[in-house]
């Protein structure tokens, strides 16, 4: 096989050869700019129209991801919200606790409620003390709104409360305002309103007045917040009136309260047996 030696004085024609090429090109390139340019818009049209579908489904899988961060963060924004509103409410049921217990004379037992019952005409409470704490059946259970109930039995470290929700609580009382006496107690077809029974229909009992415990009976002390009068009803046949009180405490909403370390005065029960003894 014979290879083909390149001569240098061939080169010339090389070059020549080039330089016409090229000259060729830039005439040609010059001739037709303004085709080259039309050209040049053609294609960018075509891309910008090829580009826009594409880019409205980059903008919607963002929008996409952007729309479940947002949906993750709103979530988490109000579980933070949630829970610093139930830490307020805490806080300030907490404070009128305190404030309640530095500013009453009896001894009181701070309680937490553990279960609740709430479902029939028989609703109890558990709160987390008991025989070890010295409470005793028969004690008033209260908050800073008023009454809640009294205890019904005990253990070493429970206790069950009675509401005033339920079909067997009474509960002596007095209209704050005209001292006229009667007895609350639960209907049991209304969790929202207790009635006060045994008022006599001349005295004037008017929406908004105070219904607070007697201190008559020996059972609770004088003094504690039931509810304020809703309406009264006069009852046929009898002298008296029937009235229709809302109580100051929520049981749906009590958490903590107290119980009041109130003991019976012995002497009056002694003396109550002995009028029984008479009499029998």
């Amino acid at each position: 096989m014979r290879f083909r030696v390149f001569k240098v004085e061939n080169a010339t024609d090389y070059i020549v050869t080039a330089l016409l090429l090229v000259s060729s090109l830039a005439i040609a390139i010059n001739r037709h700019q303004n085709g080259l340019n039309t050209l040049r818009q053609i294609s960018i049209t075509v891309v910008s129209v090829l580009e826009e579908p594409l880019s409205n489904i980059r903008v919607y899988r963002q929008a996409l991801r952007t729309n479940r961060y947002l949906q993750r963060q709103n979530v988490l924004l109000q579980d933070e919200l949630s829970r610093l509103r139930a830490v307020e409410l805490e806080n300030d049921q907490l404070r009128k606790l305190l404030e309640f217990q530095e500013a009453y004379s009896s001894e009181l037992q701070p309680v937490r409620f553990v279960s609740k019952k709430l479902s029939g005409i028989n609703n109890t409470f558990t709160v987390n003390v008991g025989e070890l704490d010295d409470i005793e059946v028969g004690m008033p259970v209260v908050n800073s709104n008023g009454l809640i109930g009294k205890v019904i039995l005990t253990n070493n470290r429970y206790s069950q409360v009675m509401p005033y929700y339920n079909n067997l609580f009474r509960v002596s009382a007095r209209v704050q305002e005209t001292r006229s006496m009667g007895i609350v107690s639960w209907t049991g077809e209304n969790m929202s309103e207790l009635v006060m029974d045994f008022v006599p229909k001349t005295i004037n009992v008017e929406a908004g007045y105070t219904i607070e415990t007697s201190g008559f009976g020996n059972e609770f002390p004088a003094g504690i917040p039931i509810g304020y009068v809703l309406r009264t009803e006069e009852q046929d046949g009898i002298d008296t009136q029937r009235i229709y009180l809302a109580p100051f405490t929520s049981l749906s909403e009590v958490a903590e309260g107290f119980i009041i370390k109130f003991k019976p005065d012995t002497s009056i029960i002694q003396l109550n047996e002995g009028i029984n003894e008479l009499f029998r």
